[in-house]
Parts: structure tokens; C-alpha cells; sequence
């Protein structure tokens, strides 16, 4: 297998290098630098027609995109404690943080991203007041997200799972453009720096 992905800051191939750390699995990476539009050329395209990374090149030839199905099918081949939950509630459990995070969190930074930032200034035409108009809601669940982090030490229970994966490269994506945690989150800030200790997250 080869993964084709792209260092830091980018924050959906980040989620499978730290997947692989955690569950000690190694693969191939080869890397394809997207600030030179590698990832939407006519070699990469025949891989992922979405132009987007990551992309699992499996032994037969065939590929697959998106983060989480990547670390799914990872999952499911690789021996150790499943990162997507052992029971069908914790399953469940953890499907539903990660949706919650994607839709809730990495949405409206994705919209600040798009819409804020010099780097995709040149990619689609900004609307600076929509992409701004993200951040009261950004702080929005980042204190609700605070009040469930009061009661477990991890985003879907008591122990690391894939939601702390796609939690952890969200925020710090948003650390990244600009968008801070709250300082009144100090759930969010204690958990933040425990998942951030761990050797996977230098990944």
C-alpha cells in the first residue's frame, strides 16, 4: 500500500499519518505538495478524480479517498485495539463525534479558510464578511464542546479513538489560520495538550 498525502498543515492527510502511529502500522507515503497543484494534476486525478488528498493506493491497484474511510479500512486490516470502538455503542459513539466535529468544527473553519485566508485568495473569490461571519459560531461550539469535555477525558469516552484524531488536526488547523480556542475553554485547552503529548500527534 502507498499513501499519497501532504505535510502540515493539512489537516485531512494529518489524520491518517497520526491513525498509523497510533495503531503502529507502516505504509508508504509519498508526498504531493499542493501548494504546486500537484494533487490536481492529470497522474493524481486518475487516482482520486476529486483532486484531493489523502489517497490510499491499495496492493491491487485500486484507491481510496476521504481520511476517515482510509483509517476505517486501515482499521479493519490492522492488528490492535480498534480506534473506531470495540462494542457497537462505542461505534456508534465515535461515528457520531467525528460527524459532530466535521460538520460542527471543521466546517466553519473551512469557511474561514476559504474565504479569509492569502493562501486561497487565488483559488475561488473570497466573501470576507461570510467567512468571517464563522467565528461567532466557531466560539459557539468550542463552548459546548467544553461542557462535554468536563465529563470524559476524551472526545467519545473514556479512551483515544479516531474522534480525538479529527478533533485534535481540526483545532489545530484552526490554530493555524488564525482561529484560537477560547480562553475560557480550559476542557478544551486541558484535553488539547493530553492528546498533543502523545508521540502520534508529531505525525
Amino acid at each position: 500500500m502507498k499513501l499519497y498525502g501532504e505535510d502540515n498543515p493539512a489537516p485531512n492527510p494529518r489524520r491518517v499519518r497520526i491513525f498509523l502511529a497510533e495503531k503502529g502500522v507502516q505504509v508508504e507515503l509519498e508526498r504531493v505538495p499542493m501548494r504546486e497543484r500537484a494533487h490536481k494534476s492529470p497522474a493524481f486525478l486518475a487516482r482520486n478524480p476529486l483532486g484531493q488528498l489523502p489517497v490510499l493506493e491499495l496492493d491491487d491497484g485500486g484507491h481510496l479517498s476521504e481520511s476517515v474511510s482510509i483509517c476505517r479500512y486501515l482499521d479493519d486490516v490492522s492488528p490492535g485495539p480498534s480506534l473506531f470502538g470495540e462494542t457497537a455503542l462505542e461505534r456508534a459513539r465515535i461515528d457520531m463525534w467525528i460527524r459532530r466535529i466535521e460538520f460542527q468544527l471543521m466546517a466553519p473553519i473551512g469557511q474561514i479558510w476559504r474565504h479569509t485566508h492569502p493562501l486561497t485568495a487565488a483559488l475561488l473569490t473570497q466573501y470576507r464578511d461570510f467567512g468571517e461571519s464563522n467565528r461567532p459560531r466557531i466560539a459557539q461550539i468550542y463552548a459546548w464542546l467544553d461542557d462535554e469535555l468536563r465529563e470524559r477525558p476524551f472526545i467519545a469516552g473514556d479512551r483515544y479513538s479516531m474522534a480525538d484524531i479529527v478533533a485534535l488536526t481540526t483545532m489545530d488547523f484552526g490554530l493555524f489560520i488564525g482561529v484560537e480556542m477560547p480562553p475560557g475553554a480550559a476542557a478544551v485547552r486541558e484535553w488539547h495538550e493530553r492528546v498533543s503529548a502523545r508521540p502520534s500527534a508529531q505525525a
